[in-house]
């Protein structure tokens, strides 16, 4: 994947990159994979706002992601690779020869007409799933289960992969994107490879309007509101947050504090914490 600049010919290309999509070689969906997604613009079901800053952005259909990778022992060519509007990655089509279609997570570097397959013994090659007790120490791995025939869960974001470690006993060691090292189920399947589009975080929006395109409504800072309005609000012109540290609008300490619960379950499968 590549980035494409634009002149500065308005305010809103100026700063404004996209991606080159070189790697896109259809651009008309699949039907029958293609379901209706319901947008709830962060309303509940009394039409009350719950989750500010949702509203509007394009109508999208969703496309039916194959994460479990459970047509074992069937070599599946890979047809096209598409673009995605519901995730920062692309998605592969694969053909199976029974006349069976699925969408999968586009692995970098895997190409159009290539074969792929999913079963126990499948050679370490892009795109091929297995589970994790029958690859070797170093693979990078992405759509991880987190539980035997699940379907994966884990290092599905664009450009992203996780190391297998170690193995002992039941389970495998991952060492996460995120730099969390966590124990795994031997069992849980994986796909090879690292996530496509991995330029995906170098792209910059350049203008407010396509983020509305994407849904998002405009954001206001604390410290713009009054006090009735925001913890951070009020005092005279330019005032700082009048706090020791910054805290939501419900006054829950922001911007730094951990979130996880100190007794989750599962903190007895990580090794290391996340940086």
């Amino acid at each position: 994947m590549g980035i494409r600049l634009y002149s500065a010919y308005t305010p809103g290309t100026r700063q404004r990159s996209v991606s080159d999509f070189v790697e896109i070689t259809s651009s008309k969906p699949t039907k029958r994979l293609l379901i209706n997604k319901h947008k709830s613009v962060g309303r509940n079901n009394r039409g009350v706002i719950t989750s500010r800053h949702r509203g509007g952005g394009h109508k999208k259909l969703y496309r039916q992601i194959d994460f479990q990778r459970n047509k074992i022992g069937v070599n599946a060519k890979v047809a096209s690779v598409e673009y995605d509007p519901n995730r920062n990655a692309r998605i592969a089509l694969l053909h199976y020869p029974d006349g069976d279609k699925r969408y999968i997570l586009y692995p970098r570097g895997l190409k159009k007409g290539e074969t792929v397959l999913a079963d126990r013994e499948a050679p370490i090659s892009i795109g091929n799933a297995l589970p994790l007790t029958n690859m070797p120490l170093g693979t990078d791995l992405h759509n991880i289960e987190l539980f035997p025939g699940k379907g994966g869960q884990l290092v599905r974001a664009a450009g992203s992969s996780a190391q297998l470690v170690a193995k002992e006993g039941k389970y495998v060691s991952l060492r996460l994107p995120s730099g969390e090292v966590r124990l795994v189920s031997k069992e849980c399947w994986a796909t090879i490879g690292q996530v496509g589009n991995a330029d995906a975080n170098n792209l910059t929006v350049g203008k407010a309007g396509k983020k509305r395109w994407l849904g998002e409504r405009p954001k206001v800072r604390g410290v713009a509101k009054n006090a009735a309005d925001h913890p951070h609000g009020g005092g005279e012109g330019k005032s700082p947050i009048g706090r020791e540290h910054p805290v939501t609008p419900w006054g829950k300490p922001a911007l730094g504090r951990h979130t996880r619960k100190k007794k989750n379950p599962s903190n007895q499968y990580i090794i290391t914490r996340r940086k």
